[in-house]
């Protein structure tokens, strides 16, 4: 009886060990992005070039000279529009963003979608609660800040001129920081002013 006892459990605490197991493995599993595998073992770059919803993003990355930035030790938090999010602005803007001679008003653009640091879905939490709502996220284009708010349990993030972005897949960990998906692009307020006097001289 003695042995049998001794048995159960053993048994007993190999299945609480494999089950533990498993769940601290499910615990740092990623959420798929555009049903791609996001590994935490890779970069930010690395990663978004796997996503097949940031196909935009990541030409606009290596149009801007950001890539190398991206992959080094950070870390950083990136809030990453899909393509449906870029489709949204208006094409000639969108293409005369892309141009050489614009690069430095891209880098703008999509600096300000980065936040230096590992700023997760809690932490962001923490600090619009902090803020009594609102929490300013100061961004890598220096001297620009995104608003983050909680609409019910989702994330919105507003840019400098009122623009909007939610937040459809959060905590996306980086070997060197998180990924944020949002449904929007954003733009610092003095971009945004240069993207429409683009786009005025591309209808004249």
């Amino acid at each position: 009886m003695k042995r049998l006892f001794a048995l159960l459990l053993l048994v007993g605490a190999s299945a609480t060990i494999t089950v533990g197991t498993a769940s601290a493995q499910m615990n740092h599993m990623n959420p798929t992005v555009g049903g791609a595998a996001m590994l935490r073992s890779k970069t930010i770059v690395d990663n978004a070039v796997n996503s097949p919803i940031h196909t935009t993003l990541v030409k606009a990355v290596v149009a801007a000279g950001l890539a190398d930035t991206l992959k080094s030790k950070g870390p950083f938090t990136v809030f990453a529009p899909t393509d449906d999010a870029f489709a949204k602005v208006p094409a000639d803007a969108l293409n005369s963003l892309m141009q050489p001679e614009n690069k430095g008003l891209l880098t703008s653009v999509l600096t300000y979608h980065v936040v230096a640091g590992r700023y997760d879905s809690k932490k962001i939490a923490s600090l619009i609660k902090r803020g009594h709502g609102s929490a300013k996220l100061p961004t890598v284009d220096k001297g620009h800040f995104l608003t983050a708010t909680m609409e019910g349990s989702d994330l919105i993030l507003t840019d400098e001129k009122g623009g909007r972005a939610r937040v459809t897949t959060g905590d996306v960990y980086q070997s060197n920081g998180v990924i944020h998906v949002v449904d929007a692009v954003l733009m610092p307020g003095e971009g945004m002013m240069m993207s429409d006097d683009m786009m005025k001289k591309k209808k004249m």
